[in-house]
């Protein structure tokens, strides 16, 4: 069949001035930020079980009786008790998944007394899936929640340092500028669209965050690599025409990895339940802003910046090896 595979169908070689609206895209973009930062302390993250504290306890029938996980949580999401989670674990004397235990956490609300709340989500699920047996309750405070936002928070701020660290020591100081902002613009994002669906932030959101932070530094890397070896390779060309032309060869490739990695996180949105569909949703808002971002952003602060032509001119000579030149 001609036009098959639908990979050729994408032209080849594109000449689009990305640099043109790149200042326009800036604005853009600034507003976005300040709008996501203001959204993150008002009306602020809708915090998970991990970062607001809650109980959790262990399910269990008889060996080759399943437990059905969505009637456990829709009965206890029944209760209002908020962040409900429910996921089936191995039994303990087998160590078998066979769908007979399960783990449930939910939140306790303030002023409520935790262990009328226990026995509230006992009922409930006695009521939906029959009899079971309870064990492992255990309750996790505010202040290790709070601890453990403080540690998810850092590790992000890790994440950055050590991508800049990187980029600085492969390319320029202002390729890493470049990207670090890049980098911190599609956290920032990914942040405001968590606030603006109100997904629950938990640390599967912290994992969605820390993939989209080394998705959109992959994907920096090659755009500035290609723009390196342009700006050895065309020495006289302007610095604006050259971050086109760079941007212009790596958009098929940016294309084809963005498009497959969206379309497999939107399967999993559609058909991994509940319990992914917020980790998908930010997965696929952060890839593709990060592709955006290294268009739009990370690019046009080295136009801004500028390079050291002469620096590169010097990287691109030969080496010699010692060997005597023919005559």
């Amino acid at each position: 069949m001609r036009g098959w595979p639908l990979i050729k169908i994408l032209p080849q070689k594109t000449n689009f001035h990305f640099v043109k609206y790149a200042r326009l895209a800036g604005i853009l973009s600034v507003v976005l930020c300040v709008a996501s930062i203001v959204g993150c302390f008002y009306p602020g993250l809708n915090m998970g079980i991990d970062f607001r504290g809650g109980a959790s306890m262990e399910v269990a029938k008889p060996a080759g009786q399943v437990i059905e996980l969505e009637r456990v949580r829709g009965a206890v999401g029944g209760l209002g008790l908020g962040d409900v989670q429910v996921q089936g674990i191995a039994r303990r004397d087998t160590n078998a998944a066979d769908g007979s235990t399960a783990i449930v956490r939910f939140q306790v609300p303030e002023g409520r007394d935790q262990t009328q709340v226990v026995q509230q989500v006992e009922a409930a699920i006695d009521g939906a899936v029959g009899q079971v047996a309870y064990s492992g309750v255990s309750v996790v405070g505010s202040k290790v929640s709070g601890e453990l936002f403080t540690s998810g928070l850092m590790a992000l701020g890790l994440a950055v340092v050590l991508m800049f660290a990187y980029i600085w020591f492969r390319f320029e100081p202002q390729f890493g500028f470049g990207a670090v902002v890049g980098l911190l613009h599609d956290v920032i994002l990914t942040f405001g669209l968590i606030v603006l669906m109100r997904l629950e932030f938990s640390l599967n959101m912290v994992a969605a965050i820390l993939t989209v932070i080394g998705y959109s530094m992959n994907d920096t890397v090659v755009v500035f690599d290609r723009l390196r070896e342009n700006l050895r390779k065309y020495k006289t060309m302007p610095l604006r025409e050259v971050i086109d032309l760079s941007q212009n060869e790596t958009l098929s490739r940016t294309i084809i990895t963005g498009v497959t990695a969206v379309m497999v996180l939107a399967a999993l949105a559609v058909f991994g339940g509940e319990a992914l569909f917020g980790f998908s949703i930010a997965l696929m808002f952060g890839i593709i802003i990060g592709t955006y971002s290294s268009i739009y952003v990370g690019a046009p602060i080295i136009l801004l910046w500028g390079v050291k032509r002469g620096q590169v001119e010097d990287d691109a000579k030969p080496i010699k090896l010692g060997m005597a030149s023919r005559p």
